[in-house]
This record gives structure tokens, C-alpha cells and sequence, in this order.
């Protein structure tokens, strides 16, 4: 999905493969399943170290990029963990880690942000409304001003390692406007309820707050500034999916050829049959415009361009609308074996069908496409 150049990213790309291969194989992941566990702590803590929670977050914050290029940098990693459908909470921590660095005043928070930097601890995205689909500017969660503070009452739901996190950016509506909130789990009135999800080990929980007392240091940007907090952190979570599912489909897709050239019919590996050929050659051409869809967005969202919302809107509906299919179409080219537990076809297709529904399904996005269409025309 993402160019590799420099010897730095070969380096860091090669050492995220490795670790991932090592810490958190296809083996490893039914082992987390059958402990009922999605991830584990201390595994967390050393890919931190590794630097893949910093590489949003500014050097004088405590971060750093491998290229300078953060987000490209994390669509890389994001899509090493989708050619194992490893387990961990990149994809929250990342989320949560761009509203906090873009706000007006990063520093309030910068113990929140060293520890999620260091893997010490994990944060979550609380965004979604019980009931509804993707829509940010529509929050379940109200906040009301008090004479210290804020008090938050509703209920987030769909929040990703949601029982794992020590603290939840908490998007509210606050007097008529769009606010943030970091609410520690471990707060009076904050209630963690797990949801299972169709993916083995992706985790997530509804969040019950009643009269949750905050002071004004846990608001996250002003009101003016949050609409685009909320905006660059979507973008940042849709790209991430979209650069997992590009390392889930290019696995997929090279398992499957690979079986077509290790499995014979009547003497002949079954990748020769032509009829066959023009199924790889098929499944090769999604592959491919995915990961040319994926990368303009990538680059949309690093240079912060005027078409990042249009171009993530366009790369997540094509990917999530032909990911599913196309590994459904790698389960039939394996025949029966495809189908069963025992395989691990299964796997990539439980997390790229999840994707497909979180952050926006493709229906959502083509309807955003058009309304940005819409207003360009107007404007012009």
C-alpha cells in the first residue's frame, strides 16, 4: 500500500513484519480467541516501543515519525497487521492520540499522551451513538457546564478496546456545539459494558455515563476548533482500516494463488486451467486498486490536503464495498477446506467484514461523496 524508499521505513517496516510474525501469528490470535482475551498488555507495551503509538505525536510531545511522514508511517504498520489480522488497539490509540495532538493546547494533556506513547496505558474513541450508524456530529453523549467543570450524561457505544482503556475521548453535544471530553474508565458515574464483535480478538464496549463530573482541563479543543478535531481523527481511522484490509486482501490473494499452484487436477496444478487464471488475474485487479485508492488517501490526509475528506471517502467505499467479496471468492477457489474452521480464510474475512460497517459503511460514503461533489459544484 505505502511506498517503501527510504532505508529507514525498509527497516521499519521489516522489524514490524518480524515482530508481528513472532508476537501475534494467525496461531496466536486463535490462542487470544480461545482465552476469550483481545489482547495482552505487556505485547501492547512492547510495540510502543517499537515506536508505532508515537508516530503522530510531535517530538516535543515525546513522539516522532520513522520519515517524517506520521501518518504514512502508521498506515505502513497498519498494514503489516492486517496480513496476520493481529490483535492490539493501533487503530484507538491512534485515533485518540490525533485529536489530542491537534488541539489547542496539546500540553494540557501530556500525560495522557506519554503514556499512550510508552504503551503504559490505552485510550479509546467513544463516537458512536447506540442504535445509529456513523455519524460524528450526532453524539449519544450530552455535556452540561457546572460551576467547576462539565457533567456528561449518555451512553457511546461500538468503542474499540473500550474495556481495556484507562481513559476515552468522549465526543459530546455541549450547548448547541460539538465538544471532547478524556474521561478516565475508572471515573464516578462511568460504566463498561463488553460487546462481542464477529472478529476473533477485536473487542469492543458500550460506555454508560451517568453525571460524570469533569474539571475544564479534560475538554479537548475549543468549540470552533472541534468539528476539524473530529475530522482529521475519522480520516485517520478510516485510512488505518482501509491500509489493514490492503495487507489482509494482498495475504489473501497470494494464499490463494499459491494454492492454486500447490493443489493438481488430472496432473495439472489448478492454476493452470485458464478459466481459473481469469479469476487470479480478477482478484489481482481489486488488490491493486484498493492499494492505488488507499495510498491517495494516505497521501490526502499526511499533507492535510483540501480533498483528504473526498479522498478517504472514495478509498474506504471501494475497499470495504470489494474486500468482502473478493475473499469470499479466495474461500470458493479453496473448495471445501475454504469453509472450514480449521483454515484460516475466516479470519481475514471476519475483520475485513467488520470494517466494512465501522466508521462508515460504503452506502455512507458514496452519500458523502455526493454531498462534496455537490458543494464543489456550488462553489464553482
Amino acid at each position: 500500500m505505502t511506498e517503501v524508499t527510504s532505508p529507514e521505513s525498509l527497516l521499519f517496516a521489516s522489524t514490524a513484519q518480524a515482530f508481528l510474525e513472532k508476537e501475534a501469528s494467525l496461531a496466536r490470535v486463535r490462542e487470544l480467541h480461545a482465552a476469550g482475551t483481545s489482547f495482552e498488555p505487556q505485547w501492547w507495551q512492547r510495540a510502543a516501543e517499537l515506536g508505532w503509538a508515537s508516530l503522530l505525536v510531535p517530538e516535543e510531545l515525546g513522539g516522532g515519525s520513522v520519515s517524517g511522514n506520521g501518518v504514512a508511517d502508521l498506515a505502513l504498520v497498519a498494514e503489516q497487521i492486517g496480513k496476520t489480522v493481529a490483535p492490539g488497539p493501533l487503530h484507538p490509540v491512534s485515533t485518540v492520540l490525533a485529536g489530542l495532538v491537534d488541539a489547542a493546547e496539546p500540553e494540557r494533556h501530556a500525560a495522557l499522551i506519554e503514556s499512550l506513547v510508552s504503551g503504559e496505558s490505552v485510550a479509546s474513541w467513544a463516537v458512536y451513538q447506540p442504535g445509529r450508524g456513523w455519524s460524528p456530529h450526532t453524539p449519544g453523549v450530552t455535556a452540561t457546564a457546572t460551576e467547576s467543570g462539565f457533567r456528561l450524561d449518555g451512553v457511546a457505544d461500538r468503542v474499540e478496546a473500550g474495556d481495556q482503556s484507562a481513559a476515552l475521548l468522549v465526543v459530546t453535544e455541549c450547548d448547541g456545539a460539538l465538544r471532547q471530553f478524556v474521561v478516565p474508565t475508572d471515573a464516578p458515574g462511568v460504566t463498561v459494558e463488553p460487546q462481542r464483535s464477529i472478529d476473533l480478538v477485536k473487542s469492543y464496549a458500550r460506555v454508560q455515563l451517568s453525571g460524570v463530573e469533569l474539571d475544564e482541563s479534560a475538554a479537548v479543543g475549543t468549540p470552533e476548533q472541534t468539528p476539524e478535531l473530529i475530522a482529521r481523527q475519522s480520516q485517520v481511522a478510516q485510512v488505518l482500516q482501509c491500509a489493514e484490509v490492503v495487507g489482509i486482501l494482498g495475504t489473501v490473494v497470494d494464499m490463494t494463488v499459491q494454492w492454486g499452484f500447490d493443489r493438481h487436477s488430472f496432473g495439472r496444478p489448478l492454476a493452470s486451467y485458464q478459466a481459473l487464471k481469469h479469476r487470479y488475474a480478477d482478484l489481482k485487479i481489486g488488490l491493486e486498486a484498493c492499494r492505488a485508492t488507499t495510498r491517495a488517501a494516505v497521501a490526502s490526509v499526511s499533507a492535510r490536503a483540501a480533498d483528504a475528506e473526498f479522498n478517504v471517502s472514495a478509498a474506504k467505499s471501494y475497499v470495504s464495498e470489494h474486500a468482502p467479496s473478493m475473499i469470499q471468492h479466495c474461500v470458493q477457489l479453496h473448495g471445501g477446506i475454504g469453509v472450514t474452521w480449521e483454515h484460516d480464510l475466516h479470519l481475514y474475512l471476519r475483520r475485513a467484514t467488520l470494517y466494512r460497517s465501522m466508521f462508515g459503511t460504503p452506502e455512507d460514503h458514496n452519500l458523502r461523496i455526493y454531498a462534496l461533489t455537490e458543494e464543489l459544484e456550488s462553489a464553482s
